[in-house]
């Protein structure tokens, strides 16, 4: 698989590299999160939304409406599923990683999306991204084995548990979580999650 970078003008479909927000004391206290074996999710973090950023996150990421910032680390090398939002997604890199993106337009009519329209983006540690609302994402996967931190801004209550029961029609047999629909790979064994996806479980 070939790996691009978010810097390559083959990002642009799938987000874009923002500046202007300083990061550097978010990613210097995203060093005491921890980053397991597995992968670990927290969709908001306290500690880390005292930070002043977070206004600015707030304020130039999402035009002011109420976020959630969390992180996604851990040890990870396979696509397994993927998600999206009705809203973009802000990453801050803190450690090298890499993003396996598809694009929403892909899911066929019956749920099913063919893992052959992945794409793969090197985020060098320190960037700042936007993951368009249409972009298909999942879990980062780090550079050679390693272990990977990154933020995960989002808008409030997204990824927490469903406060109802979708159906089993159209759309809503992908809806796993409030704001979050998901496809995922068979091989992955995600409990409760649609496994439409075919093709091979990439991996990096």
């Amino acid at each position: 698989m070939k790996i691009y970078s978010v810097f390559d003008k083959e990002f642009a479909e799938y987000g874009k590299v923002m500046t202007g927000i300083d990061c550097a004391e978010l990613i210097a206290a995203m060093q005491e999160t921890p980053a397991p074996d597995d992968v670990i999710y927290v969709p908001s973090d306290a500690k880390l939304e005292q930070l002043p950023v977070f206004q600015a996150l707030t304020e130039k990421g999402f035009g002011g409406i109420p976020i959630q910032l969390g992180y996604c680390n851990g040890t990870n090398r396979l696509l397994n599923g993927l998600e999206y939002h009705r809203s973009s997604e802000i990453n801050v890199a803190c450690t090298d990683l890499i993003l396996l993106l598809g694009r929403e337009q892909d899911i066929e009519a019956d749920g099913r999306y063919d893992t052959a329209k992945v794409m793969a983006f090197r985020v060098p540690a320190g960037t700042v991204i936007e993951v368009y609302a249409t972009t298909l994402h999942y879990a980062p996967c780090g550079i050679d084995g390693a272990k990977f931190r990154c933020v995960v801004v989002l808008p409030r209550d997204t990824n927490l548990d469903l406060e109802h029961k979708p159906s089993d029609e159209g759309e809503d047999k992908l809806l796993f979580a409030r704001n979050k629909w998901l496809v995922a790979h068979p091989d992955a064994h995600i409990e409760g999650a649609f496994e439409g996806m075919y093709g091979e479980n990439l991996s990096v």
